[in-house]
């Protein structure tokens, strides 16, 4: 099966800044990720939680629904009480058919602290992968059980960010547990994103496409922002207009039989960023970068 072009909403409604946009809704931004060409969104904050509402909301517009974003404390928390709080997500993924579900494990995060500097990030406790891996698995193996598989998201901010912590996570885990590869996050972690595709392609089941401004980037380094500054100065931007080598990525995915969803997930200022012009720009350049690849 080809791959499916998705967006996640932050193009026009930010979840971790929910000032950007706040005046969006959620009719502006599945009409416009439409008109762009996208086929499917993830979820975001202004999206009904309940398959009975969502689903025919979505289907007016001809789109699915690609995932969502789920806060997981398993540092913390058992496994069972991960199972409780997961329960209404979990359902709305599977009651609309969702494959995969991103997940992010978020005990002690930053990301979205204005005033913290995002270099000053939680360190994944080293005496505790052993235990997080099983915990994590055998939560894998449960929502697998539902028909939903994880797609770990590292992320900024966050315990689990680098190369060094995500070469952690899989040696870890079992294959249960699927890597979800976001291309700018890893460039703004200092790493190289296709090095990673190449060592976990097989376990990757779930592609976030944000692009990375190299200059901004530089300065907001420099200057030791917080991750939502760094947003704010424009530190993302839509596949094609970064520095990202996504044809060789995408030889990757290809190579490896690669068939979930590629999701242009690019947080930026909407008021600065226009975005029907950024979605639009981002659906063009990803479907070229996977045509070529193949992919499509």
């Amino acid at each position: 099966m080809a791959v499916q072009l998705g967006i996640n909403p932050l193009t026009w409604t930010n979840d971790d800044l929910p000032s950007l946009g706040a005046e969006t809704s959620l009719e502006t931004c599945l009409t416009e990720g439409r008109q762009a060409g996208f086929v499917g969104f993830e979820l975001g904050n202004k999206f009904p939680r309940q398959a009975q509402i969502l689903g025919p909301i979505l289907a007016k517009h001809d789109l699915q629904l690609v995932s969502g974003w789920y806060s997981g404390e398993l540092l913390t928390r058992s496994v069972e009480d991960e199972i409780i709080a997961v329960q209404p997500h979990l359902t709305l993924l599977r009651d609309l058919g969702v494959r995969v579900m991103v997940f992010a494990e978020v005990t002690h995060c930053i990301h979205g602290n204005q005033t913290e500097p995002v270099h000053l990030r939680p360190r994944f406790p080293a005496d505790c992968w052993q235990e997080y891996g099983e915990k994590l698995t055998e939560f894998a193996r449960y929502t697998q059980s539902q028909g939903v598989q994880i797609a770990y998201h590292h992320h900024m901010g966050t315990v689990i960010e680098s190369a060094e912590d995500i070469d952690n996570l899989m040696v870890h885990t079992g294959e249960e547990v699927g890597l979800l590869l976001d291309t700018g996050h890893l460039t703004f972690a200092g790493d190289d994103p296709l090095v990673v595709a190449k060592r976990w392609c097989k376990r990757i089941n779930h592609v976030h496409c944000k692009d990375i401004r190299l200059d901004v980037l530089k300065d907001v380094k420099n200057r030791k922002t917080s991750f939502l500054d760094a947003v704010l100065n424009g530190v993302f931007t839509v596949p094609g207009d970064g520095c990202v080598d996504y044809p060789a990525i995408f030889e990757v995915l290809k190579s490896n039989h690669y068939n979930g969803w590629l999701v242009v997930e690019a947080e930026q200022d909407p008021a600065v960023a226009h975005p029907l012009t950024y979605a639009t720009l981002g659906y063009h350049n990803l479907y070229s970068f996977a045509k070529e690849a193949e992919l499509i």
